[in-house]
């Protein structure tokens, strides 16, 4: 569920708000403010993914003012800013806001900036993911509905074959339903990278590089396996492996 902290001084619109926001069944409300100093003492003590915040509130730009006060947080929640004029739209994305949505609310537009804050949610969820096992040297990887936790010394190299992304290690094969750029992104700062447009390799598992035609070359990897390299990552290759 995202958790969601109310920033609006019109009764009637944050209760149309709150209304429309837990008929998304996404939602949950953990808090409520009319004004700038309420929310501010709020918002530190209650934990939250988005803030719903009135550009207004009950004086000149006072929501504005908030939204400057919430760059300073370490954590800070995503914003979605709320009011009756369309004028507020470029302040909005200056600060970051995740989205705008304007009075009278409407139920279909809410529902849209729901469904953005979720997939925004979900990015920072899976990249905070990806960054721990990086940490401990494995990716997860989905196969027959398990999820599997494979050490990345293991891998040799990654391909896309026949309709299919197959994971090469030392003893074992895995065919996965992911893209080669989904795990492609998953493995950004590991030794694995994209050396031809149906192969990732891992660069500590190659033995040779050998020279081909027009600029491009053949990686054999330890279990013997030629693994082309096309001119789009050669200029990468060299320069990762200084050669």
């Amino acid at each position: 569920m995202i958790k969601a902290f109310i920033v609006e001084d019109e009764p009637l619109a944050r209760d149309e708000l709150i209304y429309l926001l837990k008929k998304s069944k996404q939602v949950e409300i953990v808090g409520e403010a009319q004004q700038m100093d309420e929310a501010i003492e709020k918002i530190y003590q209650t934990e939250m993914d988005v803030i719903f915040l009135d550009v207004q509130l009950s004086s000149h730009e006072q929501g504005i003012r908030l939204a400057e006060k919430l760059m300073e947080i370490d954590r800070r929640p995503e914003i979605v800013f709320a009011t009756a004029y369309d004028d507020y739209a470029l302040k909005a994305f200056e600060l970051n806001a995740i989205d705008y949505i304007l009075k009278p609310f409407d139920e279909e537009r809410v529902l849209q900036t729901v469904e953005k804050i979720s997939k925004r949610l979900e990015a920072q969820q899976e990249k905070k993911q990806q960054f721990h096992y990086k940490q401990e040297g494995k990716i997860p990887i989905t196969m027959d509905g398990r999820i599997f936790l494979i050490n990345l010394k293991d891998i040799l190299y990654i391909e896309f074959n026949d309709g299919k992304t197959i994971i090469t290690c030392r003893d074992q094969k895995y065919e996965l339903k992911e893209s080669l750029i989904t795990l492609e992104r998953k493995l950004q700062q590991t030794q694995i990278m994209r050396v031809h447009r149906a192969y990732l390799a891992n660069l500590n598992e190659i033995v040779e590089i050998q020279p081909w035609f027009n600029s491009t070359y053949h990686l054999i990897m330890k279990d013997g396996t030629s693994i082309p390299v096309s001119r789009t990552y050669t200029k990468e290759l060299k320069k990762r492996l200084g050669f």
